[in-house]
């Protein structure tokens, strides 16, 4: 008798409304589900009463332990023939990992399904009327981490290359090294009026937004305290209609 399949699923930026069709059907008929700290509770409540749910949520300076032990229940509940939903905030191969649990799965020759989700790094920055193209404006974007792995021996992303290379950044991960990242831009060329927005928590009820330029973006954050999970976009898209409110 074949096994059941593992499934790694997007959640979505956080709105419940937002997950797939595809993925809420798998979701109401899971075993198992090892869900990250950034899926809303909500879409959790949308799984049977009969499912057990894992939070596999990483802590800083525990991410490589906390996978592997993600990593042994694929094998334990793939052989007691549980159905194993991995759900991942926004898209799994978008920053989370998802390649490298693929990569076991099928070192492992374990069944699997990719259930792709809505990434944050597209969908957040509309939220708040913020368009990544614009004809006009805007024929480019670069997606990348704010925070490389550290066990790398070079990092890769040049924030200075970055500068003049596209029309729109959009960076995850990036507060803690957001001094960096400014300093960065400001030597590969981008004036110091850029237009710069911080979205914290997009999509949750705790949402916080804020609009500067890479000159007063600094302080701006520290006086009103940003805090993790956070999406930063750089680009004169920013000034088109972000500060237009319904």
């Amino acid at each position: 008798m074949s096994k059941e399949k593992v499934y790694i699923i997007g959640a979505g930026p956080g709105d419940p409304e937002l997950i797939t069709i595809k993925a809420l059907k798998i979701l109401k008929e899971a075993d198992i589900i090892l869900y990250d700290r950034l899926v809303n509770k909500e879409i959790l409540k949308l799984a049977p009463k009969s499912a057990e749910l894992i939070n596999v949520g990483k802590e800083y300076g525990k991410q490589n332990i906390i996978q592997e032990k993600i990593f042994n229940m694929f094998l334990k509940y793939q052989n007691e023939n549980k159905k194993i939903i991995r759900l991942k905030g926004g898209d799994p191969f978008i920053f989370g990992r998802g390649a490298e649990e693929l990569e076991f799965l099928i070192k492992n020759n374990i069944e699997f399904e990719i259930i792709p989700g809505i990434s944050s790094a597209l969908s957040i920055p509309i939220q708040f009327n913020i368009p990544l193209t614009h004809r006009k404006y805007s024929s480019s974007i670069g997606i990348v981490t704010g925070h490389e792995d550290p066990a790398k021996e070079k990092k890769k992303v040049n924030f200075e290359l970055l500068a003049k290379a596209v029309d729109t950044l959009v960076i995850l991960m990036g507060l803690k090294n957001l001094s960096d990242i400014v300093k960065s831009l400001l030597e590969g060329g981008l004036p110091k009026k850029t237009p710069i927005s911080i979205i914290e928590h997009g999509y949750f009820p705790d949402q916080k937004f804020l609009t500067a330029t890479l000159e007063t973006v600094i302080n701006k954050t520290k006086d009103q305290e940003f805090n993790p999970p956070v999406l930063i976009i750089i680009g004169e898209v920013i000034n088109l209609l972000a500060n237009y409110r319904f």
